[in-house]
């Protein structure tokens, strides 16, 4: 499903010190596809936070990584092969306070798991960020997603966002249980696409942003119809679609 809502609202900060972000996750498939199709979505998309997964995780991997930040004119945050997968990204107008790459338990013959963090402050709002990668196993991905909870609240921020790769639906138990404490973005204010997963002919919602209570959603869902974006560098970029979201995220005291 797609929605035509109002254009989604850019980045600003408003008089209060409350900042209006976007919040791009985006499953990147280790750049193995079209770098400039990618390289273009991120642009148009204009986020001040980008949540990558499957970023570069071998060979020259922070090369890769910084060549991506350089393509959209963003900077590294953390994560990459440190977090077996997550990397953050974010523009200047984030001030970084604190970043963290967190490994979690490892399931032998299974895929190495882990999460970028980083605390950050845009404009008056401090906010906790972290990009995720759940597991196609099903116990271990509601697992990891009671840990990533967990790791939530013990950054100590008033607000946080967590936005991934959740290799599960909406209807899933580790999907649920991320939904059941923070706000699921695309359900609170559908914007744009709902499916993101594969490309070329969508079935499933596997990929979201998701945000504390604190937080107003402005937005959310597949930048489809992004000035910019087109259909072709979508298929081309990588084998999931983006996940756009514009916050509102109160100012601190």
């Amino acid at each position: 499903m797609v929605t035509t809502p109002m254009p989604l609202p850019d980045s600003r900060t408003e008089p209060d010190g409350s900042a209006v972000i976007r919040v791009l996750s985006y499953n990147v498939r280790s750049m193995k596809d079209d770098t400039d199709a990618l390289a273009r979505v991120i642009r148009a998309c204009a986020p001040d936070l980008v949540c990558v997964q499957e970023a570069p995780r071998f060979f020259r991997w922070r090369k890769a990584a910084a060549r991506l930040a350089a393509m959209t004119d963003l900077v590294m945050l953390s994560g990459g092969a440190t977090a077996a997968g997550p990397l953050l990204l974010c523009s200047l107008r984030a001030t970084v306070e604190h970043t963290e790459d967190v490994l979690l338990p490892l399931t032998p013959g299974l895929h190495r798991r882990g999460l970028a963090t980083a605390v950050v402050r845009i404009a008056g709002a401090r906010l906790g960020v972290v990009s995720c990668h759940l597991s196609l196993q099903r116990a271990e991905r509601r697992s990891q997603a009671g840990l990533l909870l967990d790791r939530i609240d013990a950054m100590g921020v008033p607000h946080a966002v967590v936005a991934g790769d959740l290799n599960d639906v909406p209807e899933g138990s580790a999907f649920r249980q991320l939904a059941g404490r923070l706000q699921d973005c695309r359900a609170v204010r559908p914007w744009g696409g709902e499916l993101t997963f594969p490309p070329g002919s969508p079935r499933k919602r596997i990929d979201a942003v998701f945000a504390t209570g604190g937080i107003e959603v402005l937005g959310c869902g597949v930048p489809a119809n992004l000035p910019g974006v087109t259909g072709a560098d979508l298929r081309a970029a990588t084998d999931h679609l983006p996940v756009l979201a514009a916050l509102r995220v109160p100012a601190g005291r």
